[in-house]
């Protein structure tokens, strides 16, 4: 049994509290969300099939009732205290850029997770962004997180087209492609790449077209065009 002991993030898919298990004293993070009772758990079935040093680890899971008959899943996970994107704000508040060395260590890392996470269980993780690259201060590990909006792609099977955080979607999910591949996640971990050695977003698009005005305008900075006779 555990004791929730502090929330350490929500969102449209549920909670994930800091929790202490009761038997061993051991800190853990337990992600729950409400699951319909038809379906199985796309996140836990593709968790358990992941097993790697740079993706966060499952221990395992159980299930919750409420009043109202609300049926919800309990997936408990290793806990790591920080998020890219704190790391990245702690910097950025104190007016500093992210040193080189760490940059290059954590995208090693991101890379090397993701590689493991396409071609092992060909897993597309389709919300790859700060907030979901966990950050062992002490050790400098870095794990991938929250597997809510992964899928594994089969081609010529359609998928969604409005996945994955604005700032980090590749073009052809603006333009509202039903077929992808996981080059979508290196697309987002390229813009994570910029975000750290920026301090700040690369593509900070309002909307999806603002999105693709700010991809254009950068493209054009960094390709401009060749004038005749040049």
């Amino acid at each position: 049994s555990y004791m929730a002991e502090r929330v350490v993030g929500t969102g449209s898919f549920g909670i994930v509290f800091q929790a202490k298990c009761l038997e061993t004293g051991e800190t853990v993070a337990i992600k729950k969300v409400l699951q319909d009772r038809r379906y199985k758990n796309r996140e836990l079935q593709l968790m358990r099939s992941m097993d790697h040093p740079n993706v966060v680890s499952l221990k395992h899971c159980f299930f919750s009732t409420t009043s109202r008959d609300e049926l919800f899943l309990n997936l408990v996970m290793e806990y790591v205290p920080e998020t890219l994107y704190r790391v990245l704000k702690h910097y950025s508040n104190a007016n500093q850029r992210m040193p080189l060395i760490y940059v290059k260590l954590y995208m090693y890392q991101l890379f090397r997770g993701l590689a493991y996470v396409h071609t092992v269980p060909g897993v597309c993780h389709r919300d790859v962004k700060p907030q979901n690259v966990l950050v062992d201060p002490l050790t400098h590990q870095v794990k991938i997180c929250d597997f809510g909006s992964a899928k594994v792609l089969v081609p010529g099977e359609p998928n969604i087209a409005y996945i994955c955080s604005r700032y980090y979607r590749a073009p052809e999910l603006i333009f509202g492609a039903t077929e992808y591949t996981t080059s979508i996640d290196i697309w987002s971990a390229g813009c994570v790449l910029a975000e750290l050695l920026l301090g700040q977003p690369l593509f900070p698009g309002e909307t999806a077209v603002d999105q693709l005005v700010e991809i254009i305008k950068r493209f054009l900075v960094l390709q401009p065009v060749r004038k005749f006779g040049a």
